[in-house]
């Protein structure tokens, strides 16, 4: 055997530490414990979700197309109950339709956050041109104030406006929600209302089929006994 080997020398030779780590490459030593491990992205196994309730929709699933408005946005006299409502308590319409869109919020809260940025805002630039004693520095400087509160909230208007237009896929009529809301705020939370009001499922009347029981039968002991005491007889004869 020793004489074999001797002949027939071993085709492998030994590396050193040096050569081993030249030989593995110089990406062996980056690799941490478990990041070949990571999941691996198939397209042919990813599957469309929905934005709103995240459920897989079917391999042949087309998203509906942008509807129009059912009013417009000057449409404000079709509906004289929110058309009141909107120009005397525009803080209260608005809770209303945040609360239609998220039920875990109640209409105060907006109502309230409504009153006082807006409502609020308004009525210190009255009072800011009524009375001339203010310094000018100081009323240009509420002024910036006033038109930069107003831009925020045509900002949270709008994103609720946005909800709205995905909940019952509404296109952006007439242009983007916030800028609707910084331009035409109060034509656009009576629209909403209108939209809201006409297209809620608890509006509509469904007609009902009422399907009445059949009366409760009840058998006594003595309709019970009489049959046994016919066949106690009938046996007797």
């Amino acid at each position: 055997m020793t004489e074999a080997r001797r002949s027939h020398p071993s085709q492998y030779m030994k590396l050193t530490k040096e050569q081993d780590a030249s030989a593995s490459g110089p990406g062996v030593e980056d690799i941490r414990p478990g990041e070949l491990n990571l999941p691996v992205a198939v397209p042919q196994l990813e599957r469309m979700k929905c934005i709103q309730c995240g459920q897989v929709l079917p391999e042949g699933h087309q998203a509906p197309a942008d509807e129009p408005w059912t009013t417009g946005i000057f449409g404000c006299a079709e509906d004289p109950e929110s058309c009141w409502t909107g120009l005397f308590c525009p803080c209260v319409l608005f809770g209303r339709n945040v609360q239609a869109l998220r039920e875990d919020i109640p209409w105060t809260r907006p109502c309230t956050c409504h009153a006082v940025c807006v409502e609020g805002g308004i009525a210190l630039a009255i009072l800011t041109a009524i009375f001339h004693g203010v310094d000018p520095d100081t009323s240009i400087l509420i002024g910036e104030g006033l038109v930069c509160s107003w831009w925020i909230c045509s900002q949270y208007t709008g994103i609720i406006r946005e909800k709205l237009q995905k909940k019952y896929h509404l296109e952006n009529s007439p242009c983007d929600p916030c800028i609707v809301h910084c331009c035409f705020h109060y034509c656009a939370n009576c629209q909403e209302h209108r939209e809201r009001k006409g297209r809620l499922a608890e509006n509509s009347v469904v007609p009902m089929t009422v399907v009445n029981p059949p009366p409760l039968q009840e058998m006594s002991m003595a309709e019970n006994n009489a049959p046994t005491s016919e066949n106690e007889g009938s046996k007797a004869a």
